[in-house]
């Protein structure tokens, strides 16, 4: 998800302790012990989770498939649908009832979301209407009833006791639906289908993540969170059925079939493969689609001219329902629309493998500069993520143009129509790039936000570099962190007694500095992993090996943890506890430098100093009066137990400056200590 951040706040603080003794030296707010003490991860080792950060030997996680009959009508604003959920109990508990998330409820007047954000809904729905629940469990199809209170301390009366035949029940709780069984659902395989009749009200723009709005040719429907899903069974929190605020995601994997009955003029873009392209498009249509996907260049399935010719649409009147069929998702969204043009490039996967790449906009927004060029963007960020990460596992990655700003779902993402240039390409990678987090690596985003959006940030920075020799970039240079924003925004964050450690519940996250938090400081963390901690080589391995074990599954962030260690090969506790765990300050100093009996052909002592709580590697340069220099890597180990160290520096000439961390690669809290000029300090 991406939208536009907020203004930080700018407080800054020293924290500097000094001994009681007034005749000894002051002693840096650094405390070792502090930092490299035993750290104990949230989730314990068990045979769910190996202490490798794998998957353990019985991991188990339940599967959720859904086929799905839609029906779009844009006059009333409304989808309605029948839904079949096959739900499969893998987990070893015996379930006595069964938990959906309802997310349309959000859109409520009276939804705890209301009151928990500090931005105006702007609308209100009236969420979800179920019309009827049916339980078909063993040979029994029963219709659920609903569970009815007549005050708030009246207390629903049981079924009866015994009764095999007891009708399940259900009860609503703002996003959540609980379903409590006839009988429990059985451990390792038990299965069941819960039948669903329902429809809602699209909302407006207010929607934010699903929504429908106006183009110059018609109007745009972006359908997402659109159908009752299962929650989360899993070994962390049993049930995990935090409500719907404003954080994203968390659910079950599984196959889909769904179809989107639409009128006859609209074109279709849904997540998985199009079943049935000769019922929906032109002779005309699928022969430009399947040149497309032998084409590495941009080829026009629907273009300008013909959006408001009905000769472009396989018939003239009524409806036309759109099959889709997508394996190992576990959401699907669509958008439809009359005013879409459509084109579409080949993407070429490791391995020999292909999907396609497709984007849907209206006339009025393409053009080079533009949308344009939006399939050109996709195909390049899936094949970078597919050969630096983890193969592409969809059968098409689609680009939609609408009223919807940024936002992701397997296999379509939903940007702005009015993007453009550089900001279309960076907001098209980072989307598409949620394929990856969270869309194969399954974490939990309504509570660890920093596991989708951080991770999904890094990987941008390496495409922005990538994409036509960094045209678009830097993503991050001297001045930028990773994600683009300023050095001094992550600083600023550092310096702010009251900002969260990246590790807090999402929701809890003050909005102006949500995405500091979750996007920025995750993704600088990783890229201070990878070049300035591990290296390359180390962190890619371990980093790849982390998303190949985690693949379709829910890792926690434990699992990450152990993960990048085990195979990284390196304690990064420290690491762990500073900067996911804390919001440590890192201040490198250089406190003082001399010639070894006062010449310079004996060498230099350089004392250089840490004065925050966070530790680093940390490069020293030494420069010569001669123009040369040198360079000294100081490893974390240096700060196991002291606060300063003193190296010796050899030469055969005069210094001129001494520099710590000279390419500012480091969150260094204050830079002016970071020089030592010999020359002024009378050496």
């Amino acid at each position: 998800m991406t939208s536009v951040l907020r203004a930080l706040p700018a407080a800054l603080i020293c924290l500097l302790m000094f001994r009681a003794n007034a005749a000894q030296p002051p002693r840096p707010a650094y405390d070792p012990l502090k930092t490299f003490a035993p750290l104990t991860l949230p989730e314990a080792v068990n045979r769910y989770r190996a202490s490798d950060g794998a998957p353990g030997p019985e991991y188990w996680q339940n599967t959720a498939d859904y086929e799905i009959h839609a029906n779009l009508d844009p006059d009333a604003k409304q989808l309605s649908a029948d839904e079949v959920i096959t739900y499969t109990n893998n987990s070893p508990d015996r379930l006595p009832s069964l938990w959906l998330q309802l997310d349309q409820n959000t859109y409520r007047r009276d939804a705890r979301a209301v009151p928990a954000n500090d931005r105006p809904r702007g609308g209100f729905t009236g969420g979800f209407i179920l019309e009827s629940i049916e339980v078909e469990q063993g040979s029994k199809t029963l219709r659920a009833q609903p569970i009815e209170s007549s005050s708030a301390t009246a207390t629903p009366e049981p079924p009866a006791a015994g009764s095999a035949t007891a009708a399940p029940r259900y009860l609503f709780s703002d996003t959540r639906m609980q379903i409590q069984l006839s009988e429990p659902l059985n451990p390792r395989g038990g299965r069941l289908r819960l039948h669903i009749q329902y429809h809602y009200v699209i909302p407006g723009v207010f929607g934010d993540r699903t929504s429908w709005g106006r183009s110059r040719n018609g109007e745009i429907y972006d359908i997402a969170q659109w159908y009752p899903r299962m929650a989360v069974y899993d070994d962390l929190h049993g049930w995990d059925t935090q409500p719907y605020l404003d954080a994203e995601f968390y659910l079950e994997y599984g196959t889909f079939d769904y179809y989107v009955k639409a009128p006859w003029d609209m074109i279709v873009a849904g997540s998985g493969q199009l079943e049935n392209p000769q019922e929906v498009l032109t002779q005309a249509e699928m022969q430009r689609l399947e040149h497309a996907r032998v084409s590495d260049r941009t080829v026009t399935i629907r273009g300008a001219a013909e959006v408001a010719d009905p000769a472009s649409r396989p018939q003239r009147s009524g409806d036309l329902t759109w099959h889709f069929h997508l394996e190992n998702g576990r959401d699907v969204a669509f958008s439809a629309s009359r005013a879409f043009v459509w084109d579409a490039a080949r993407i070429r996967l490791p391995n020999g493998g292909q999907s396609i790449a497709m984007s849907f906009y209206p006339a009025e927004n393409g053009g080079s500069d533009a949308w344009g060029r939006s399939t050109e963007y996709l195909k390049h960020a899936v094949e970078e993520f597919s050969r630096r990460w983890f193969p592409y596992p969809y059968p098409a990655a689609i680009n939609v143009a609408g009223p919807t700003d940024g936002m992701e779902y397997p296999g379509i993402v939903f940007d702005g129509v009015s993007d453009r240039g550089k900001t279309l390409f960076w907001i098209t990678a980072h989307e598409i790039g949620h394929t990856w987090f969270p869309m194969i690596v399954g974490s939990n985003e309504r509570r660890n936000a920093w596991m989708d959006e951080g991770f999904n940030t890094f990987i941008d920075v390496y495409e922005s570099e990538a994409f036509e020799g960094g045209v678009y970039g830097p993503k991050r240079d001297s001045e930028y962190s990773a994600g683009g924003e300023p050095a001094e925004t992550i600083l600023k964050l550092l310096d702010d007694p009251d900002a969260p450690p990246i590790m807090t519940r999402a929701d809890v996250i003050p909005q102006k500095i949500y995405h500091t938090v979750s996007y920025f400081k995750t993704a600088y963390g990783l890229v201070l992993l990878r070049e300035q901690i591990l290296g390359p080589e180390r962190f890619d391995w371990a980093f790849r090996n982390y998303i190949q074990e985690w693949a379709f599954k829910h890792p926690s962030p434990s699992d990450f943890f152990r993960a990048m260690e085990s195979e990284g090969g390196e304690d990064l506790s420290w690491f762990w506890r500073g900067w996911f765990m804390n919001n440590w300050t890192l201040d490198i100093a250089v406190q003082k430098a001399s010639y070894i009996n006062g010449d310079y052909r004996q060498g230099a002592q350089v004392t250089i100093a840490n004065l925050g709580q966070l530790v680093l590697p940390v490069i020293v340069q030494v420069n010569f009066q001669d123009k040369s220099s040198t360079r000294i890597t100081l490893p974390v180990e240096t700060w196991m137990q002291k606060g300063a160290y003193t190296l010796k520096v050899d030469s055969n000439q005069p210094i001129a400056t001494i520099i710590a961390d000279p390419d500012r690669v480091i969150p260094d809290d204050d830079r002016s200590n970071n020089v030592w000029n010999m020359q002024t300090a009378g050496h």
